[in-house]
């Protein structure tokens, strides 16, 4: 069972390359910048911001 995502957190959180809104995907456990193409991962219900750990697009 993957956790949840708080929605309050979900509406802070911007890409840190392009400053725009992240679109949460639940069932890969990751916060989506199509901005930026880019995949943050999200470990043990914490994003990981960082842009050397994200996947690209």
């Amino acid at each position: 069972m993957n956790p949840t995502l708080d929605r309050k957190l979900l509406e802070l959180l911007v890409c840190p390359v392009s400053q725009k809104p992240l679109r949460y995907d639940s069932e890969r456990q990751e916060l989506i910048s199509d901005a930026a193409s880019l995949a943050f991962p999200i470990r043990e219900g914490i994003p990981v911001m960082i842009v050397e750990e994200a996947r690209k697009l």
